[in-house]
C-alpha cells in the first residue's frame, strides 16, 4: 500500500495579499507587498492591531499583533490598511475552487489554510513535488498571490513543512526528513507550543523540537498533563486524522468592535455604531453557517473604563436585525450615559443553522433570512458600500465597521484531532 500525500497550502500574507491584488487589478501601480504596510486596526485614529505584515514592514521589527500605534512608531511611513473580510471571503473561496481541480478531498483549515489529500493522485495529475509547483503558479497566475506548499504524509507534517521557509515556496518534510528540517528548529515553532507552553518546556531544558521529541512523554505529563502527551507525539511527526471535506471550521465566537474617532454620547448614534459592528457580525455568521445563541455588549469610556453584558436569546438567529435589537436593548441597559469611545459586539453559543425553526413569536424570519443573504451577495460581488442602510447617509460612520477574522474563530488544535 503506497503512503498519504497531503498537501498544505497556505496563502503568504493573506489579507495584505488579497488587498494588494485588489489594488492592482483597479489600476494602483503600488504593490502593498513591496512597501511597509500592515492591514489591522484604523488608520486614522491608530487604534487597533496589526493583523498581518508584508515582508519590509517585518524588516522594521513590525510584529503581528502589536497596536498599529506601536508599528507606526516603528516606521512613520507604514501604510495602514483596514481589514476588508468581504473580500477575504471572496478570495478564500477561489482558492479553494482551484485547490479541488486537484483532488475531491479539500479540507479548509482557515480562511487562508486548505488541506488536499493527494493520495491516489499520482497517476492521473503526475508526481507530487511537480504538481504542487504546479498548483502554486497557478493560483500565482490565476488569482495573483502566493502560496506555500507543504507536502507530507500525514497533515501535521505538511502544515510544519509549509511553514519552513517563505514566501512561495514547496517543501516536504516526510518522516525521515524530520532529524534535519525539523528537529533542529526552537520548541516554539511546533505546531500546538503556544506562548505559555514554550517558557515551561525550556525551564526544563526543552529547548528545540528534537529535544521534546527525545523527552521522555512520562515526564513531560507531570507539568503538561495530557497536552504533554500530545506534544511529544507531534514532535514525532505522529498524526493519523484524515482530511475531511465536510469538516466545518469551528468557531467558539465572533465578534466585532471598534475605536470610534469622536465621542459618543447619544443613543442613536450609539445604535448605527451597534448596527455597523452587527452588519459585519451577522455576515460572517451566515458565510459559516452558524446561529448564535448569544449576544454581548462591550462599552469603552473616554477614561478607559471597560464593561459588559450578555443575553442569552430565546431562539438562535442569523438575523442581523435582531443581533441588532438585541444589542441595541443591553446597550441600554448598561450604558452610564458617559462619552463613549470604544464599542464591540460578540456573538457565542453557536450552533448549526440547520437547527432553525419558526416559531410563533418570530414573525416573517424567511423574509429577513432572504433579505440578509441578497445583501450579503451584493456586497461581496460589488464591495460593502455597494448597499447600505438609509440611516448611514450623512452620519459620518461606516455602513460596515471592522472585519477581522481573530484567533479564537479558528482554534488551531481543532482540525489534527
Amino acid at each position: 500500500m503506497s503512503r498519504r500525500l497531503i498537501f498544505h497550502v497556505d496563502a503568504n500574507s493573506a489579507y495584505l495579499s488579497w488587498e494588494a491584488v485588489r489594488r492592482l487589478q483597479h489600476g494602483d501601480r503600488l504593490d502593498l507587498r513591496s512597501v511597509p504596510a500592515v492591514v489591522g486596526g484604523n488608520p486614522e485614529t491608530r487604534h487597533g492591531i496589526v493583523l498581518t505584515k508584508s515582508i519590509p514592514a517585518k524588516n522594521y521589527g513590525i510584529e503581528t499583533g502589536e497596536s498599529v500605534f506601536s508599528a507606526r512608531a516603528k516606521c512613520p511611513e507604514l501604510i495602514i490598511v483596514p481589514p476588508d473580510y468581504y473580500l477575504y471571503m471572496q478570495c478564500s473561496k477561489a482558492f479553494g475552487d482551484i485547490l479541488r481541480e486537484y483532488s475531491p478531498l479539500v479540507e479548509q483549515y482557515s480562511i487562508d489554510e486548505y488541506f488536499l489529500d493527494y493520495t491516489g493522485m499520482v497517476k492521473a495529475l503526475g508526481d507530487p513535488l511537480e504538481t504542487a509547483y504546479r498548483l502554486k503558479e497557478q493560483i500565482k497566475q490565476e488569482l495573483g498571490f502566493t502560496v506555500n506548499v507543504g507536502i507530507s504524509s500525514n497533515k501535521l507534517l505538511a502544515k510544519m513543512g509549509s511553514e519552513l521557509k517563505k514566501p512561495d515556496m514547496v517543501h516536504t518534510l516526510f518522516p525521515e526528513e524530520m532529524p534535519y528540517k525539523m528537529w533542529p528548529l526552537p520548541v516554539e515553532e511546533l505546531f500546538g507550543v503556544g506562548r505559555a507552553t514554550a517558557p515551561k518546556l525550556k525551564e526544563r531544558g526543552i529547548l528545540t523540537i528534537g529535544d521534546l521529541a527525545s523527552a521522555d512523554p512520562r515526564h513531560l505529563k507531570l507539568f503538561l498533563k495530557s497536552y504533554g502527551y500530545l506534544l511529544w507525539n507531534f514532535a514525532n511527526g505522529r498524526d493519523a486524522s484524515s482530511v475531511r471535506p465536510d469538516r466545518r471550521v469551528l468557531i467558539k465566537g465572533i465578534g466585532n468592535s471598534t475605536t470610534i474617532p469622536f465621542d459618543v454620547d447619544d443613543r442613536q448614534t450609539a445604535s448605527l455604531v451597534l448596527l455597523s459592528l452587527v452588519e459585519n457580525v451577522g455576515a460572517r455568521l451566515r458565510q459559516a453557517e452558524y446561529l448564535a445563541g448569544l449576544v454581548s455588549v462591550s462599552i469603552r469610556n473616554k477614561e478607559f473604563y471597560s464593561y459588559s453584558h450578555q443575553r442569552k436569546l430565546f431562539m438562535p438567529t442569523d438575523s442581523t436585525n435582531k443581533i441588532h435589537e438585541t444589542a441595541c436593548q443591553l446597550f441600554n441597559e448598561i450604558w452610564h450615559q458617559e462619552p463613549i469611545r470604544h464599542l464591540g459586539v460578540r456573538v457565542a453559543e453557536l450552533c448549526t443553522n440547520s437547527l432553525l425553526q419558526t416559531s410563533i413569536f418570530e414573525e416573517n424570519i424567511e423574509k429577513q433570512r432572504a433579505m440578509d443573504r441578497a445583501v450579503d451577495e451584493i456586497r461581496s460581488r460589488y464591495g460593502l458600500k455597494s448597499v447600505m442602510r438609509a440611516s448611514f447617509l450623512h452620519s459620518g460612520l461606516s455602513c460596515v465597521a471592522g472585519g477581522t477574522v481573530t484567533e479564537e474563530e479558528y482554534p488551531i488544535m481543532s482540525s489534527l484531532l
